[in-house]
């Protein structure tokens, strides 16, 4: 926190006062800001929206709309202000790093730097790494965890979990003495599948080596405890966890962060500017340099406690029922085939892709939004070589020829009624 950082205010009008002797409200479930949403449809109707395109975007919690609300009023510049709205800016600003902090189960001496999505974050931390850094990366993984790298080892797309971890033991093995690191998803954003990441890390600590995780898919839909499962590092994005304000997160280990220069040069990062220049020693100021993105870091804090609060059983609960659903729904279709990379059995999140034989993918997409007002993702991803991958020989074919998939995606605000209509929908949709 800068040295220069004004006192908290006594009380903060952004944290309502309890009245004495009543419980706080508590809310049944998170609800989202336009899960009935009216859209028009090609013949002229309108029906409510079918969201299922969470993986790209998820919708904002009312939670975090009113979050932002009361923090408008006093919206100001944190860290050097001595006025009022300063303090209680501030004051929201670095509690929300501890709100995040905890989220993650990172440990109580580790960076939270506030970026602009996982991409943003996993380039800081490439920015970051020491000069010969080994990176281990596969190529099933996301663009922003996969393109960062300067020269990594990228592994293939691992056949099993197990082949996953062999993989990376056999690599990290294999490169020279030195700081490695070994960077991973843990849940896909093309089949939902998650990743053994707790293996993962234990693999490599065997090797001296740390473990970036790319938790983008995953915490909107599972807790994270870093601490418990040995992770180093954690980089996901607000705009996947129903806070669609522009803010992202790269937590872990300080060090490497301390030690690299500014991300971005400007105020805030720099101690002293003369003849030379002295940069912030802690990693939260030397790397959100400018004017941070304020509403966007309370915005996120507020869907982790809101997510916290809704309690994680009821909402993986909910979201298992929902899946097992779609994909039943999904694989009556014989003209229909569901992409994974490890089988109908992996355990995954709430994110399905599939082929429909003899449909180009956006005619798909776009079929299923002016028919009936259903919301999907199609091509392949920000994830290239896994969709390839998954495609295969007859994947050209059953895409029509583009080597585009579609994507169904969904999360708190979807309803039964959605998933259904996404397969009668698809049934309709005959091979041609």
């Amino acid at each position: 926190m800068p040295a220069t950082l004004a006192p908290a205010p006594s009380r903060s009008p952004l944290t309502p006062a309890e009245t004495p002797g009543t419980a706080p409200e508590v809310r049944a479930f998170p609800r989202v800001i336009g899960a009935d949403a009216p859209v028009p449809l090609d013949d002229g109707r309108t029906v409510p929206y079918a969201n299922l395109d969470y993986a790209a975007s998820a919708p904002c919690l009312e939670a975090v709309h009113e979050a932002v609300t009361r923090a408008l009023p006093y919206y100001s510049s944190v860290h050097r202000g001595a006025g009022y709205a300063s303090q209680v800016t501030t004051d929201a600003y670095e509690r929300a790093r501890e709100t995040v902090r905890e989220f993650v189960g990172a440990w109580r001496r580790a960076a939270v730097v506030f970026t602009r999505n996982t991409t943003d974050a996993m380039n800081l931390l490439a920015h970051a790494v020491p000069s010969g850094t080994s990176v281990v990366v596969f190529e099933s993984e996301h663009h922003a965890s996969l393109l960062p790298w300067k020269r990594p080892v990228r592994l293939p797309a691992p056949a099993t979990p197990a082949e996953a971890i062999d993989a990376a033991d056999r690599a990290l093995a294999a490169t020279p003495v030195g700081a490695r690191l070994l960077v991973v998803t843990a849940a896909s954003n093309v089949t939902g599948e998650l990743w053994p990441i707790r293996e993962l890390a234990q693999v490599a600590r065997r090797h001296g080596a740390r473990i970036a995780v790319d938790a983008a898919q995953l915490v909107p839909h599972r807790p994270l405890d870093m601490t418990a499962l040995g992770l180093d590092y954690v980089a996901f994005s607000g705009h996947k966890l129903y806070a669609p304000f522009g803010a992202g997160v790269l937590a872990g280990r300080a060090d490497w962060l301390r030690a690299a220069g500014p991300y971005l040069k400007g105020g805030g990062a720099s101690a002293s500017v003369a003849d030379t220049v002295r940069w912030a020693p802690s990693a939260e100021q030397r790397h959100e340099a400018g004017t941070p993105n304020v509403l966007g870091v309370i915005a996120l804090a507020a869907a982790c406690d809101a997510l916290t609060a809704a309690g994680w059983d009821a909402l993986a609960a909910r979201e298992e029922r929902l899946l097992a659903r779609l994909r039943t729904g999904l694989a009556a279709l014989p003209h229909v085939r569901e992409l994974n990379l490890w089988g109908d059995r992996s355990p995954r999140v709430g994110i399905v892709s599939f082929t429909v034989t003899g449909w180009n993918a956006r005619d798909v997409a776009l079929t299923l939004s002016g028919e009936h007002g259903i919301g999907v993702r199609d091509g392949k991803f920000c994830a290239h070589p896994l969709v390839r991958h998954l495609l295969g020989g007859d994947g050209a074919a059953g895409c029509g020829g583009e080597g585009a998939a579609v994507r169904a995606s969904f999360g708190i605000g979807t309803t039964e009624e959605h998933i259904d209509r996404l397969c009668t929908a698809l049934a309709r949709l005959a091979p041609r």
